[in-house]
């Protein structure tokens, strides 16, 4: 009897056991080991999401990812449409720095493992986005990121709980099965994903980006209208265009080409075939319009006519007639007699030589994208869009946080409100550099860990400075985004150096970094001023500037060093807005380098020469580097000698020989005998004729400010 109960109690345990398994195994919203509560939430395993999941993985953070399909990088399972990225991946630049060659690199995400670079994973310039999601599947793979797969995370709510009299908030989400999601700190990384679709009259007869077919047999022999003039727009078109009779396109605003306005998310060259079909005139058009403004009415014989009615009122009646069921789109037909359209234009109220007068066998919506803002519970988690232009983000500060949800944070495309059709914050090259950014600033927040930084003597400040702006890629990709800065400390003898700081939040550089700060300099990449634009002629032939003289008047990506006697207050940075490509506060001093046809800031003269003296002229120090001998005669000349001579010559350190610095050597070994004798004789007469000529210093290398000597 008693071996019988034992066998039943293990009998019961041992099932409750194997139903704990099947759930850890089976349930998305069951977290094997945990309550389902992390310090980080991240929504979305997109590259935003798997940016920041490795840099909490790597400071070994509580956290996990969220993603609502079986796979990392879904989204880019079906778009673009056409399966070709229009990111570059330069595979080759002449150079080993792996820091540079990701200037060039658009794909890649940040890590530290070398295989994880997308130039192993395809040959093409401009990759197939099949490539790329391998990718993203081997990124999350090999760095082991926490990824919970099938789990469509929504009704987000902020939650506050009171302890011993102290108020602290979280967040609290649910997935598709009821199950329930804690975390203190949210990280929104769902990227622009949900098909723009305005609401026109007549919409339910086109075609979207999203489901139109790829088979170009479908579009043989016909007129199509494209709605919209992005960048899927011409994607589009190119795809077709070989099977059509004709394709027009139209848009609200005019085509903004990249290559004017150094905008990548502008049409991309790679794109925009149609524009040599329209401008040669092979039936191929472009035009100016607003969706919102037209009507399509699908005629009897299965063509679509496009009308833009003069009287905004009467549209605006058919409108509500239509949502309100007292009118169909039959009803309409008959009204305007579309079936005769091309005969009778005055139905519409149009000229008879209206643009857009002839029917259309298909009409295609390729509208762009926006955020999907239903994940959020709007009562608790009241997160707003931007505005304009902008309201396809969701509005945020410069710290990457919700503007109106404290704790709520975004990273990836989300967060390109910030530098909308300024820098490259929307997309990979880009965002892969400002989540790093919001690492760096959650991990001051909420653990005290300041921002990574350098500190070295201040005559290291040029070298740092020439080798970052060289090198560097996230100031390169972010332009006047992301910027470096330099803290001048201890009586400006040493610097402390923050890479890749957002400059919106140059006010507040102590709270977002840990660091107190005073007096500063920013190092920052910009292009020139009015240079950019729809329409700007950037091919003119005195396009550039060679002069260093000249060098504000620049026009390409350039560096522009700004100097601080002080931060700049919280007004001074709100003021920037109002001053069209302006990118910090008016300093005290600015130097900008001269821009370069290669991209490489190191001419002795042009470059580092002007820099280094404008460098002098902030923190009042000659930045030269002298030899022993030198030191030695200002050290019994000047009452103060330059900087190097007191951090090295007069601490007991020297500048060796040149055959000392070969190791072992002795001077013999190294010259050989003979030279050695003859460079002895050489040596022995100089000092004859001039016993004291070995310290004497030329004067153009002593002091501030005098004729430049051949050492720089």
């Amino acid at each position: 009897m008693v071996l019988v109960l034992y066998a039943n109690m293990y009998s019961f345990v041992f099932l409750q056991l194997l139903t704990l398994y099947v759930l850890s195994c089976s349930v998305p919203g069951f977290l094997a080991g945990n309550d389902n509560s992390k310090d980080y939430c991240i929504i979305g395993a997109g590259p935003g999401g798997l940016q920041m999941g490795y840099f909490l993985e790597r400071a070994k953070r509580d956290y996990v990812i969220f993603e609502r399909a079986n796979t990392s990088g879904a989204f880019f399972i079906r778009y673009p449409r056409h399966r070709k990225l229009i990111s570059i991946n330069k595979r080759h630049t002449g150079k080993t720095n792996k820091e540079f060659n990701l200037r060039h690199d658009w794909n890649s995400l940040l890590s530290d493992d070398e295989s994880l670079q997308m130039r192993h994973y395809s040959k093409e310039f401009f990759p197939p986005a099949d490539d790329y999601v391998r990718y993203l599947r081997d990124y999350a793979k090999n760095l082991e990121l926490n990824i919970q797969y099938n789990t469509n995370i929504g009704n987000i709510q902020r939650v506050a709980k009171e302890t011993d009299g102290n108020v602290t908030h979280h967040f609290t989400m649910d997935d598709q099965s009821g199950n329930g999601y804690t975390c203190r700190y949210l990280i929104i990384c769902t990227g622009i994903s949900t098909p723009n679709d305005p609401d026109f009259l007549g919409s339910e007869h086109t075609d979207s980006y999203d489901d139109m077919s790829l088979d170009t047999d479908d579009y043989e022999g016909q007129s199509v209208l494209i709605l919209g003039r992005g960048n899927s727009a011409f994607e589009t078109a190119d795809h077709i265009v070989g099977s059509t009779n004709l394709i027009h396109m139209i848009s609200r605003s005019r085509l903004r080409l990249a290559w004017e306005t150094h905008y990548v998310g502008d049409l991309r060259a790679i794109n925009n075939g149609l524009l040599d079909t329209y401008m040669l005139k092979s039936l191929d058009g472009q035009l100016e319009g607003d969706v919102a403004d037209m009507m399509i009415i699908k005629r009897s014989d299965g063509k679509l006519v496009l009308g833009v009615p003069f009287d905004r009122d009467a549209l605006s009646e058919l409108r509500r007639d239509l949502e309100n069921g007292n009118i169909s789109s039959v009803n309409i037909s008959e009204r305007f007699n579309v079936d005769e359209m091309t005969v009778d234009t005055l139905d519409f109220g149009l000229p008879d030589n209206f643009a857009l007068r002839d029917p259309y066998d298909r009409i295609i919506r390729c509208l762009g994208f926006k955020f999907d803002f239903d994940i959020f519970n709007s009562k608790s988690c009241n997160v707003t869009a931007g505005q304009g232009r902008k309201k396809k983000f969701p509005a945020i500060k410069a710290n990457y946080e919700s503007l109106k949800v404290p704790g709520l944070f975004f990273a990836g495309t989300n967060t390109h409100s910030l530098d909308f059709r300024k820098s490259a914050g929307g997309f990979i090259h880009g965002f892969r550099y400002t989540a790093r950014a919001l690492h760096n600033i959650l991990e001051w927040r909420n653990h005290k860990v300041p921002w990574p930084s350098v500190r070295q003597p201040i005559t290291e400040l040029l070298n740092h400075i020439i080798k970052r702006i060289n090198e560097a890629s996230g100031t390169y990709q972010m332009f006047g985004v992301l910027g470096d800065v330099i803290i001048l400390a201890n009586d400006d003898t040493e610097y402390i150096y923050l890479e890749e700081y957002p400059l919106k939040m140059l006010h507040a550089i102590p709270g977002i970094t840990g660091y107190s700060a005073n007096r500063i300099l920013v190092v920052s990449l910009e292009y020139g001023y009015d240079f950019s634009g729809p329409g700007k002629d950037v091919f003119r032939r005195n396009r550039a500037i060679g002069e260093p003289s000249e060098a504000h008047l620049s026009n390409f990506l350039h560096p522009v060093i700004y100097f601080y006697k002080e931060l700049p207050s919280i007004e001074a940075m709100r003021l920037i807005s109002k001053h069209p490509g302006a990118v910090l506060p008016e300093p005290i001093k600015v130097h900008h380098m001269v821009e370069d046809f290669l991209t490489d800031f190191s001419a002795p003269v042009s470059h580092v020469l002007v820099l280094r003296r404008f460098l002098e002229s902030c923190i009042e120090q000659d930045l030269r580097n002298f030899f022993d001998n030198q030191c030695f005669w200002m050290a019994l000349t000047h009452s103060s000698p330059p900087e190097s001579c007191k951090t090295f010559f007069l601490k007991g350190q020297r500048l060796p020989p040149y055959f000392e610095l070969q190791g072992s050597l002795t001077r013999e070994q190294y010259f050989g005998e003979e030279e050695t004798i003859k460079r002895e004789m050489e040596a022995q007469r100089h000092r004859e004729a001039d016993p004291i000529d070995e310290l004497k210093p030329d004067v153009r290398n002593v002091g501030f400010g005098f004729e430049e000597h051949s050492e720089l």
